[in-house]
């Protein structure tokens, strides 16, 4: 007898629905596609990738941690009891803050996190410990596109109108992003597009299992994205293409983007970027041509010291020529973690409150209080950026924080420089870790407590459309695991906090249900969104501010989200990256993932089947670049930055430029990439430039051949 419970996939902003098939006998747990015919309204039509269909892997015994371990005498960690453990950590969390003050004391988070988590976690940092520095890993994903998308609309939302509109639109600019391999299911709504007549454009450094599906691909020097909107814009201009009428009646600040536009003739961004002037003008012919079209951006552009202006240069795209607020065009991020979105939305950013309301806002901070029982007085102001939080581990002067509270991350693979992070780290007076696997990051731990996982446990994830979906609890956690929220609620408990029993229930519906309260009025507007709707309805589009409402699939379709109904242009002009080549650095790096791993690897490196496909590292070059330095394929290359040094197989491609190196950010150790990484921060989104350094590139050892 085989029982099958409808939940979704643990890992991407997809959050494919998948049924979890438990066989009778001792037999293995299965994840299994989930298409219209489970009742659920899915966005992938019961599709999974091969992370999702080897997901229950992870809920092993052998795979993941099933009981706390706390560091010794001698050094090393060692099982103990919940309650040994949990003293631990409140003791190491309140001893810093006793000596050192509240801001002494951090919390990390991470955009796997549901809904449930996610809010108690902020509400435990500002409340029980009472400390600004909170942020998360979601910073480094999508924050420039964030940031952008309030400034240009007064709203951010991955996508502001359904995946099931990208066939049906005319032209699709996809901007640093490679869905073939980062959401696999996805990619089928741009092979519809192409089928119904529509053509996409891919721009990208690498010729990516995207960009072979495209219709035309523009492969610019990396960090060099600003210039290439501006130039296309500038063609737009020059063609008489701009929508005059939408301009005048929908939009601000059009005299001052178009000042920077025509600054960029074709002819000079041709010599930034590398794209030839007749490309850049086949993309602006394929773009204006039909009457609806969308841009699309992902990590490419947003990761980069300007990020936000990047993606600003993108929307001014679409608001000159129409292509925003009317059906089927418009700008939207694809979203990368599971929950990056609602994960800042509900409280885990520094300076957000739940409902994407805003910590410096006296109204915004009102509203939350009275929720949660407290003087508005009481909350602190915002804190400091994910990066910049990392960096002030360990840090003795008296702006340093000494102990951190690490939920769902694992920062000494996946942050900038991360070797300097893993140093900071290692320099707390005390680190809590809570996460389901033994991570690169656990293992620095004084205290590590294992926690329930997607499959063990229900809560609620927001996918890139904004649409608020159901994880069901498919499976018993094993006996030694205990949720991340009664985590919280044990920790508040011996921290003294006199609200800990109503405050932090273990119940992920209760949770929610103070956070449909928290969030109402704001601009994340969940208050009408409850269990009960998410499972009739398949998932509901937020704002949905009251039970009647209908939700909201399309954004901007009346107005935009600003105080004028206009949408607003961005004026910038292209700038280098934060650190260009250089006779020893003459190389340039960038970064990303590869379809068998997810993230840091944490928990795919433990799948025996994605390890099979995706064993490690590697360096992809230009042959140009690999004769130029004497490399064969498989030869271990060396790749030099100004903070460090990784090592990794050679994988020979013309799919790269030949200024350009790739490696994939998944794995620790020598062949860790963002050892490399540049953690120069974008001025509005404070979004590491993860995918612009230079660096040199070398044999690592001598190579005999014959």
């Amino acid at each position: 007898m085989t029982d099958i419970t409808d939940t979704h996939c643990p890992y991407c902003a997809l959050q494919c629905a998948m049924g979890l098939a438990r066989t009778g006998g001792g037999g293995e747990d299965e994840a299994r596609g989930t298409g219209d015919g489970s009742g659920l309204r899915v966005v992938e039509r019961g599709a999974l990738c091969g992370k999702g269909a080897t997901a229950t892997a992870v809920l092993r015994p052998g795979a993941r941690l099933t009981q706390p371990l706390v560091r010794g005498a001698d050094g090393e960690l060692a099982p103990a009891g919940w309650d040994e453990a949990l003293e631990r950590v409140a003791r190491g969390l309140s001893g810093a803050r006793r000596r050192y003050g509240a801001d002494a004391v951090a919390v990390f988070g991470g955009g796997g996190l549901t809904n449930e988590k996610a809010y108690a976690l902020g509400k435990f940092a500002r409340l029980v410990l009472g400390t600004s520095q909170i942020d998360y890993n979601g910073r480094f994903c999508m924050s420039s596109a964030a940031a952008a998308g309030n400034r240009a609309f007064g709203l951010d939302r991955g996508l502001p109108f359904p995946l099931e509109d990208i066939p049906r639109t005319g032209c699709v600019i996809l901007v640093g992003a490679n869905p073939a391999e980062t959401m696999p299911p996805a990619l089928r709504y741009f092979t519809e597009l192409r089928a119904r007549g529509g053509t996409l454009i891919v721009i990208d450094p690498r010729r990516t299992r995207t960009a072979e599906q495209a219709d035309l691909h523009l492969a610019p020097r990396p960090g060099t994205d600003l210039a290439l909107a501006l130039g296309l814009l500038h063609l737009v201009v020059a063609g008489g293409r701009v929508d005059e009428a939408f301009v005048a009646e929908r939009t601000s600040g059009w005299e001052g983007a178009r000042a920077e536009a025509m600054a960029h003739w074709p002819e000079l961004v041709e010599r930034i970027t590398g794209v030839p002037v007749p490309r850049l003008r086949e993309a602006v012919e394929l773009f204006c041509a039909p009457e609806a079209a969308m841009v699309l951006t992902a990590r490419g552009p947003e990761q980069q010291a300007k990020g936000t202006d990047t993606v600003g240069a993108w929307i001014n795209l679409c608001l000159a020529t129409g292509r925003a607020g009317r059906p089927y065009s418009g700008y939207g991020c694809l979203t990368g973690q599971g929950n990056g979105q609602g994960g800042r939305e509900h409280g885990q950013k520094a300076d957000q409150l739940p409902g994407y309301r805003m910590l410096t806002d006296p109204a915004a901070r009102a509203h939350v209080a009275g929720v949660w029982g407290v003087d508005p007085a009481v909350l602190p102001g915002p804190g400091r950026s994910a990066y910049e939080l990392l960096d002030a581990l360990g840090d003795p002067s008296p702006t340093g924080i000494r102990a951190l509270l690490l939920m769902g991350s694992n920062p000494v693979v996946s942050a900038p420089r991360a070797a300097h992070i893993e140093e900071r780290m290692r320099s707390l007076d005390f680190l809590a870790v809570c996460d389901v696997v033994l991570s690169e990051s656990a293992r620095l731990a004084d205290v590590v407590l294992p926690v329930t996982q997607w499959a063990e446990e229900t809560g609620t994830m927001t996918n890139l459309e904004g649409r608020v979906r159901l994880r069901r609890r498919a499976v018993d956690p094993p006996p030694g695991c205990r949720s991340d929220l009664a985590v919280l609620r044990g920790l508040a408990r011996r921290l003294g906090w006199a609200g800990w029993e109503r405050g932090f229930p273990e119940e992920p519906a209760e949770v929610f249900e103070e956070l449909r309260r928290a969030s109402a009025g704001g601009v994340a507007d969940y208050a009408g969104i409850s269990y009960e709707r998410i499972a009739a309805e398949g998932g509901v589009f937020w704002p949905c501010p009251a039970e009647d409402h209908p939700g909201t699939p399309r954004l901007f379709l009346d107005r935009f989200a600003t105080p004028d109904g206009r949408a607003r242009f961005t004026a910038a002009g292209h700038r280098p990256a934060a650190e260009e080549p250089d006779a020893e650095y003459p190389v340039l790096l960038t970064t990303g993932r590869v379809l068998a791993q997810y993230q840091s690897g944490a928990q795919t490196r433990r799948v025996a089947e994605l390890n099979a496909a995706a064993p490690g590292p590697f360096v992809q070059l230009h042959p140009r670049l690999a004769e130029r330095i004497g490399a064969a394929e498989g030869d271990r290359l060396a790749v030099v930055s100004r903070r460090g040094r990784a090592v990794a197989p050679a994988r020979i491609s013309t799919a790269i430029r030949p200024d350009t190196v790739f490696m994939p950010f998944h794995w620790p150790g020598e062949g860790r990439a963002n050892t490399l990484t540049n953690p120069a921060l974008d001025p509005a989104s404070r979004m590491p430039e993860f995918k612009i350094c230079a660096v040199r590139v070398e044999r690592a050892e001598p190579v005999e051949r014959e």
